[in-house]
């Protein structure tokens, strides 16, 4: 779950991103929060629940896995065409002993996230 402080543009960049990785269009509930499902995970998007601002936690990245580096291309174009910005270094290959092709943005709110594909 990350905060957002507008739900409706948030869900925007993450519909556009989630339906990469072959999630459904976000569904908000009666209480304003947008959620994504799958067989293996749910991911949720909300204002923060003590009527503060929402803010990026410093250090905190969220992970997502794909299928392909070419999904990972995709997701990333996905979040850049609609409001996320690139942080990190471009999409490619990080190899720490275990190789994986990675690819960093920050969502509307700053949030930081990662989509990774293990090779």
């Amino acid at each position: 779950m990350v905060g957002a402080n507008n739900v409706t543009k948030s869900k925007r960049f993450y519909d556009a991103i989630m339906k990469t990785l072959g999630y459904e269009e976000g569904v908000i509930d009666d209480s304003g929060r947008c959620f994504y499902f799958s067989p293996e995970s749910i991911f949720c998007i909300t204002k923060p629940i003590d009527g503060e601002v929402a803010t990026y936690g410093n250090g905190m990245t969220i992970g997502f896995k794909a299928n392909s580096p070419e999904q990972v291309n995709a997701w990333h174009n996905a979040g850049t065409d609609n409001g996320g910005t690139t942080c990190e270094n471009p999409p490619g290959i990080r190899d720490n002993g275990k190789s994986k092709y990675l690819a960093y943005l920050r969502d509307p709110d700053g949030n930081k996230l990662c989509a990774v594909y293990f090779m």
